[in-house]
């Protein structure tokens, strides 16, 4: 069998032609006088005149808007974290101090809210000026 040869199951319903008079009453089915009753209208949309009031926007957006970073502060790092402890986006994650955004493991930024105490392993992490001072004061180590 060859696709030239396939027929149909059902044969296609074919289209009604509507406001040439016939069996669909006085009007046609068009309703009353008017542009949209008359043959050749063209409706001018109307949200076409909000549409043009809008500012002209250039260049590619939708990448400016999805931040993808998540801010911890020093004083959440001293309560959950041990001494020489390593941190990074993953165990963060596993801790539940950060959370995935749109399925994706955030850029996280370290700010100096707070005092730190023990000595941390920050990896793969940007730090505030505040922060990296306090995390070296506390003999810990920034790894970039």
């Amino acid at each position: 069998m060859q696709i030239h040869e396939l027929k149909q199951k059902h044969k296609s319903k074919g289209k009604r032609r509507v406001g040439r008079g016939g069996k669909k009453g006085t009007y046609s089915g068009r309703g009353n006088k008017g542009q949209s009753s008359r043959a050749g209208r063209k409706m001018v949309p109307i949200i076409r005149e909000l549409i043009k009031k809008y500012p002209k926007l250039r260049g590619y957006r939708s990448l400016i808007a999805d931040d993808f970073s998540a801010v911890i502060n020093l004083d959440i790092l001293e309560k959950t974290s041990k001494v020489g402890e390593i941190i990074n986006p993953e165990n963060l994650l596993k801790k539940g101090l950060i959370s995935r955004i749109k399925g994706r493991t955030p850029q996280v930024k370290i700010l100096g809210v707070g005092k730190l105490t023990k000595e941390l392993v920050v990896e793969n992490c940007r730090t505030s000026e505040s922060a990296k001072k306090a995390i070296e004061k506390a003999g810990g180590r920034i790894n970039e």
